[in-house]
């Protein structure tokens, strides 16, 4: 029984083993360049559908094409070095925060309803809207899931971005992503530019319609913006400046100091604070 016993322990390692080189054969293979993007296409519509991906999703497949724009850019970014005074002023805050004032007071019973649910006020959410695209003005005119799917088969950082390939197929077989929507370079979706995982992840419908609209529905858009700081730990009524608790949260939204401090400031602002 002993001898029994250790066989099939071993004859279950090489199965596995067996398995894992399978997978890693089936797997697609990344590239620098558009020559294999197709082929790598193909190969990923496989890993789709094991990872139980429907058929809206994989049909969105057949309708990539490889970004060049989207390559070029995030090959040739540029980190830039302003003074919280000089980004504030290139980004145009005094502009944002008059009309994020009349925002909030426009979509008063929206940004209640939201702190109500999320404990987030108006200010932060506002300051963010008008930043990332000018209140939904300018979200974007690159095919979103081509632009994904590219920074998923290129090698750089090809893990992080075949999970937001995932991510946002499933959100097509959700029916809260079209196949078709642009958006930015990256693949940020919508009002407040969310990436596709955080949207799975922090999606709210705000407007009720039972689908989250990132792109057509300001109300999805700023509910969800409340829900990813809350879900960062912003607190119930605390402040949001440097060196009190919620700006931790903001911290999370963007990694450039300058950005962070903006967000607080202009929806302080906002807020009347």
């Amino acid at each position: 029984m002993a001898f029994v016993a250790k066989g099939k322990f071993f004859a279950g390692v090489a199965a596995a083993l067996l398995m894992t080189a399978g997978a890693a054969q089936a797997a697609a293979q990344c590239g620098n360049n558009s020559a294999g993007f197709p082929a790598w296409v193909e190969q990923f519509k496989q890993q789709a559908k094991s990872q139980g991906i429907g058929s809206k999703g994989l049909n969105a497949l057949n309708n990539l094409t490889y970004a060049s724009k989207t390559i070029s850019y995030d090959r040739n970014q540029k980190s830039f070095k302003y003074s919280l005074e000089k980004f504030m002023q290139v980004r145009g805050a005094q502009a944002i925060v008059a009309r994020g004032k009349r925002q909030k007071a426009a979509n008063a019973a929206l940004f209640a309803s939201i702190e109500k649910r999320y404990g987030v006020p108006a200010g932060p959410i506002i300051a963010i809207w008008g930043l990332e695209t000018g209140f939904g003005a300018a979200t974007g005119n690159q095919h979103t899931l081509s632009a994904v799917a590219t920074l998923a088969y290129d090698c750089r950082r090809s893990a992080y971005f075949t999970e937001q390939l995932y991510a946002a197929l499933r959100l097509i077989d959700k029916d809260d992503l079209a196949a078709d929507a642009r958006g930015a370079l990256h693949g940020e979706i919508g009002q407040t530019q969310f990436m596709p995982a955080n949207v799975l992840k922090y999606g709210a419908d705000g407007d009720g319609s039972g689908h989250i609209d990132m792109v057509h529905s300001k109300a999805d858009a700023l509910a969800s913006t409340a829900n990813y700081l809350a879900g960062h730990g912003w607190q119930r009524g605390a402040g949001y400046q440097p060196g009190q608790p919620n700006f931790a949260a903001i911290q999370e939204w963007n990694a450039a100091t300058v950005y962070q401090q903006t967000i607080a400031i202009m929806g302080a602002q906002i807020d009347g604070n």
